[in-house]
């Protein structure tokens, strides 16, 4: 075990120093999001926006403009300290009850017990495929970058372009899959004590407020809908994005062996194998390779 902690950790030395210097600054928040409740706790400070929970209110903010397939990612540091019963969420959506949704929820926790990420994936209103997983790192001390990379192959959640999990296009196996409704993007921070940690064992403790989540480094390199309707130049049949090329839509050796690398050290929790909650195995679980 020690030795494939070793060998992941220079790999990923290696991908940072091929690709980490060459990325493109990200933009502006103002450029691409705008707060969408309680405005007075979401503050602009330079390059960094912070949203901020206490005891009268959690905070959001979304994307201007809506997309159909793409890349979107934050750099996040995420609420330091006693952050037990509040849940940071970055995440994409649509509108309506059978809406698509694509969701990373860091889930606070006491001091020195590692944050938990929740993923989930909503497929015309339908949810209950979270995964769980502990962070190999401390997220409260330094800005990481969360990623969904979204093509009509597959959802790929990223952390810090690692791959933790692959959510697979199985339309040919009869499974719906999100691909004709337009998402926006949101983040936001809000109490949720009554099950974020523990199973809500463990409640918010008010006296350490503010808690507060900062943001930068925002992109989106995505296809932008003119209007939520309008579809046509992002889903046509002639139409070729980077990120239909097989390159990017299929993973490659390394991000596979990135993938069970998280998997087998860092996941606690994985619907496909509570039997409690699905005595049936759910039918995607029978045939994705990797979650």
């Amino acid at each position: 075990m020690v030795g494939m902690g070793c060998w992941f950790m220079c790999m990923m030395m290696l991908v940072c120093v091929i690709s980490c210097g060459e990325a493109a600054p990200g933009a502006k928040f103002e450029e691409l999001y705008r707060s969408s409740w309680a405005m007075d706790h979401c503050v602009n400070d330079g390059e960094v926006t912070k949203l901020k929970l206490d005891n009268s209110s959690g905070a959001g903010f979304e994307s201007k403009s809506k997309y159909l397939f793409g890349k979107v990612s934050i750099q996040i540091k995420l609420v330091e300290g006693d952050s037990a019963g509040t849940v940071t969420a970055f995440y994409m959506s649509s509108e309506g009850s059978n809406h698509n949704e694509f969701d990373f929820e860091f889930l606070g926790n006491t001091t020195g017990e590692p944050y938990i990420v929740q993923t989930n994936v909503y497929v015309n209103g339908v949810g209950n495929r979270e995964q769980r997983l502990n962070l190999w790192f401390d997220p409260t001390t330094e800005f990481h970058t969360y990623s969904i990379l979204w093509s009509r192959r597959s959802v790929v959640f990223m952390v810090d372009e690692t791959p933790i999990r692959v959510h697979k296009n199985l339309e040919d196996k009869g499974i719906p899959f999100a691909k004709d409704q337009a998402m926006g993007v949101y983040s936001s921070i809000w109490n949720a004590d009554d099950w974020a940690t523990q199973g809500g064992l463990v409640k918010t403790d008010w006296s350490h407020a503010p808690f507060i989540a900062s943001y930068k480094d925002f992109k989106i390199d995505a296809c932008e809908v003119p209007t939520t309707t309008d579809l046509s130049k992002c889903n046509g049949e002639d139409q070729r994005f980077w990120w239909d090329e097989p390159t990017v839509s299929e993973m490659s050796l390394h991000q596979n062996h990135q993938l069970i690398w998280v998997r087998a050290n860092h996941m606690i929790y994985d619907y496909c194998f509570d039997a409690a909650r699905f005595p049936v195995t759910p039918l995607e679980c029978q045939h994705h390779r990797h979650l």
